[in-house]
C-alpha cells in the first residue's frame, strides 16, 4: 500500500470516517429470501477504501484456478455485494480488491467455513451442518456450583492408554465416545466418564476456531495450544476427520458439544480477539490498519507479545468480534466463553458482549471470564479502559478474572520459579489467603464486586504445572503431596468460580516445562495412566468438589458473599476462618462452617466455641463428611493440612 501505517490510523480516528462507512447490517456469505427468488446467495464485504472488488470462485478449498469470476457492486457504507440466484453451498471464493492502487487477494473476514489452512472461504449451508437432533440440544441445567475443566482437544484422548479409537484420538469425535476406560480394561474410566466422577460441571476447551500454527495436512503429532487465530469462525481442521471439506470440521464441533451436553456438560469456549496469527490476514488485506492497534511513532502496537494487537474499540472491530461471540453461541450452543489477554479489550466492548449474551440467552446463562492483563504496552485509543484487574469494577458483575493472586498467594509466583508460596514456606502470605477466601472481594483497588467476577485457580495451561512449580522449591515428594493438597485444599474451598487444569488431580507433570505451546503431544498429553496411578490425590478432589456443591456459605456469587465469612485470623504460617453456610433449599446442611489452613511443619490447636462440631475433611481425606465425627472444645490440625469443620 501506498499509505502509511500512521496515514490510515489518521484516517480512521476521524470521527468523519465513522459516520460515514459504519455499517450495522449482514457481512460475510448468506442466504436471503426475496419476493422474485425463493432463496439468493449473497457475499457481502467491508473494504471503504477499495476501489474494486472482484469475487472469485472454486471447486476445491486450495488447489485449482477460479472457475467463474464477478465484479461485485459497491453499495452504501463502504459495503460490497454480489448476489446469485445459485445455491453456492460447498464453493469456495475469495476476493481480488484494488486499494490504494494496488490489487490484493483475500479471504472473508466473516468467513463461517474455509478450505484447508483456511486458505480459501467457503459457502455454506449451516442447516446442512446440524447432526440429528440439533434442533433440541441444550445445555444441562446449571447446578449449586461451576466446576470448571480447562482441556484441548487434542491432548484429552492422544494417549492410547486412554481407551478411545485410534481413528479419534486427537479429534473432535472423541467427545463422542462413551464409557472409555483405561486401556480399554472396562473398570477405570477415562475421558468423560472420569470427568462426570470427578464432579466437573464445565468443560472449556482451549482454542478450536482455525489457527495457524498447525498444517492441517500435516503429520497429526504436531501440535499447538491454537492462540494463533486465522478465521474466528470457524473450527480448526486438524480436529477433524476430513480438513480438506469445510463442512464436516463445523459438523463434528457441534457432534462434540451436542455430545458433551447429553453427559451432562457445559462448554466454554477459549477465544482470542486480542491478536492474529500473523499480519497477514483477511482483516489487513481488505481494511488496511484499521483491525490492528499503532502506536503514534507509526510502529505495530505490541501488548500481546505476537506482534499484532487487535483494535477492539474501533466500531467494525467490535461489531466483528460481538458478532462473533453471538455467532458461537447461538449456532454452536456453547455456552461460555473464556477470553484469552481480555486486558487488551475494552470494558465497553466486554460489557457489551455480556449484555448482548443476557438479552438472548437470559442473565447469567453464558459464562463470560478472561485474564484481566496484557503483556504488555497497547496503544489503545484515548477516552477506553483496557479490560484490566485495575479496571475490574467497571465491568459488568458477570463477567469473571482469573486471580492471580491467589494463584501465586497458594503456589508461588509463575514468573519466579524458586520463589515458595503459602504451602511451600512462603513469609507473610497469610493475608492474601485470607483474601483468597473471600474472593478479593472489598472497596478498595483491584477487589472484586462479587465473587461472580472471581475466577479461582491455581494451574492453567500457562506457565508450570502444579505439581512442577512445587518441585522447584520441595524436592522431598513425601512433603510435596501434603503441599499440593494443602493447596487443593485451600483454593477448593475459597468463595469464587472454581477452575482448574485437566490433570492438575492427579499431578500431571510436563517435565518441568515452564512453556509447553508447541512442545510436543507426547509431553501436552493427558497421562491416563498417571490418573490412576494418583487415585488418591484425584480422589482427595473428588471429596472436596462433591462437599463444596453443598455448602451455600462457599458458593455464593453474590455482592453480599464477603459478609459469610465472620471471623477470621491468620498468625505464622496459620489461616482461620468461620462461615456463614446457611441457604435456601438446604435446611440439613451445615449453618457455620470453620476452615482452618496449616503450612506449618508442626501440628495447631485451636479452641471451639460450644459444641456439635462435624469433621468433614482434612488433608488426608475430604470425604469425612459422608460419616462425620463430633469434636468439642479444641481442634487439632496437623502438619501442612487442611482442616474442616461443620456444626449443623
Amino acid at each position: 500500500m501506498k499509505k502509511a501505517a500512521l496515514e490510515w490510523k489518521k484516517i480512521y480516528s476521524s470521527p468523519d470516517f465513522h459516520r460515514e462507512y459504519l455499517y450495522e447490517g449482514k457481512l460475510g456469505f448468506f442466504y436471503e429470501n426475496t419476493e422474485n427468488v425463493f432463496r439468493e446467495s449473497v457475499f457481502r464485504i467491508w473494504s471503504p477504501f477499495a476501489e474494486e472488488v472482484m469475487i472469485r470462485f472454486y471447486r476445491d478449498g486450495s488447489e485449482g484456478d477460479a472457475f467463474a469470476v464477478y465484479e461485485m457492486k459497491r453499495l452504501e457504507k463502504g459495503v460490497w455485494e454480489y448476489r446469485a440466484k445459485e445455491d453456492f453451498h460447498g464453493i469456495y471464493y475469495d476476493f481480488a480488491l484494488r486499494i490504494d492502487g494496488e490489487v490484493v487477494i483475500s479471504t472473508d473476514i466473516c468467513a463461517k467455513a474455509c478450505g484447508i489452512n483456511g486458505k480459501r472461504s467457503m459457502a455454506v449451508d449451516l442447516r446442512r451442518t446440524d447432526p440429528d437432533g440439533w434442533d433440541k440440544d441444550g445445555a444441562p441445567e446449571n447446578g449449586t456450583e461451576q466446576v470448571i475443566y480447562e482441556t484441548h482437544v487434542k491432548e484429552f484422548s492422544w494417549d492410547p492408554a486412554g481407551g478411545f479409537p485410534e481413528e479419534v484420538r486427537g479429534k473432535y469425535r472423541a467427545f463422542c465416545c462413551r464409557d472409555t476406560t483405561l486401556h480399554g480394561d472396562g473398570v477405570h474410566p477415562t475421558g468423560l466418564s472420569y470427568l462426570k466422577e470427578l464432579g466437573v460441571t464445565h468443560v472449556q476447551l482451549m482454542p478450536v476456531y482455525d489457527y495457524g500454527s498447525v498444517d492441517e495436512e500435516g503429520d497429526p503429532v504436531q501440535f499447538n495450544w491454537g492462540y494463533d487465530p486465522m478465521n474466528w469462525n470457524v473450527p480448526e481442521g486438524s480436529y477433524s476427520s476430513d480438513p480438506a471439506r469445510g463442512e464436516v470440521r463445523i459438523r463434528e464441533l457441534k457432534e462434540a458439544v451436542q455430545s458433551l451436553h447429553r453427559q451432562g456438560f457445559r462448554v466454554i469456549m477459549d477465544v482470542v480477539y486480542n491478536h492474529t496469527y500473523s499480519l497477514d490476514t483477511a482483516m489487513q488485506r481488505t481494511v488496511p490498519w484499521y483491525y490492528y492497534r499503532v502506536k503514534e511513532d507509526g510502529t505495530l502496537s505490541n501488548g500481546s507479545a505476537c506482534g499484532n494487537d487487535v483494535a477492539s474499540e474501533r466500531p467494525m472491530c467490535a461489531k466483528l468480534i460481538l458478532e462473533s461471540v453471538l455467532y458461537w453461541a447461538e449456532e454452536y450452543h456453547m455456552d461460555g466463553f473464556r477470553f484469552d489477554l481480555m486486558g487488551l479489550l475494552d470494558v465497553e466492548l466486554m460489557n457489551r458482549i455480556r449484555r448482548a449474551l443476557d438479552e438472548r440467552f437470559g442473565k447469567g446463562e453464558k459464562l463470560v471470564y478472561g485474564e484481566p492483563w496484557a503483556a504488555g504496552y497497547t496503544a489503545m485509543e484515548k477516552g477506553f479502559r483496557q479490560a484490566v484487574k485495575n479496571n475490574v469494577r467497571h465491568l459488568d458483575v458477570n463477567i469473571g478474572v482469573f486471580s492471580d493472586g491467589t494463584r501465586d498467594a497458594v503456589r508461588g509466583s509463575v514468573f519466579r520459579l524458586k520463589e515458595p508460596g503459602f504451602v511451600s514456606g512462603a513469609q507473610g502470605m497469610e493475608g492474601a489467603i485470607l483474601n483468597s477466601a473471600k474472593a478479593w472481594q472489598g472497596k478498595r483497588g483491584a477487589r472484586m464486586l462479587a465473587p461472580s467476577q472471581t475466577i479461582t485457580y491455581i494451574s492453567a495451561h500457562d506457565n508450570q504445572t502444579l505439581w512442577d512449580k512445587l518441585a522447584e522449591t520441595t524436592p522431598d515428594e513425601e512433603k510435596r503431596r501434603r503441599q499440593y493438597r494443602l493447596a487443593a485444599g485451600i483454593y477448593l474451598t475459597c468463595q469464587g468460580r472454581l477452575f482448574f487444569l485437566s490433570g492438575e488431580e492427579f499431578a500431571r507433570t510436563k517435565g518441568g516445562l515452564e512453556d509447553s505451546y508447541n512442545a510436543p503431544v507426547a509431553i501436552n498429553r493427558l497421562d491416563w495412566e498417571r490418573a490412576w496411578e494418583e487415585r488418591e490425590l484425584a480422589d482427595y478432589y473428588r471429596g472436596l468438589i462433591a462437599l463444596r456443591k453443598q455448602l451455600p456459605g462457599l458458593c455464593d456469587k453474590s455482592p453480599q458473599a464477603a459478609e459469610r465469612i465472620r471471623i477470621a485470623w491468620k498468625r505464622k504460617g496459620f489461616v482461620g476462618f468461620f462461615v456463614d453456610n446457611r441457604g435456601k433449599g438446604a435446611p440439613d446442611t451445615w449453618k457455620t462452617l470453620c476452615i482452618l489452613y496449616n503450612r506449618k511443619e508442626k501440628p495447631v490447636s485451636v479452641p471451639l466455641e460450644g459444641d456439635g462440631w462435624e469433621v468433614l475433611a482434612d488433608g488426608k481425606d475430604s470425604f469425612l463428611w459422608k460419616n462425620p465425627k463430633q469434636i468439642r472444645k479444641e481442634a487439632q490440625i496437623d502438619p501442612v493440612s487442611i482442616l474442616m469443620l461443620g456444626k449443623r
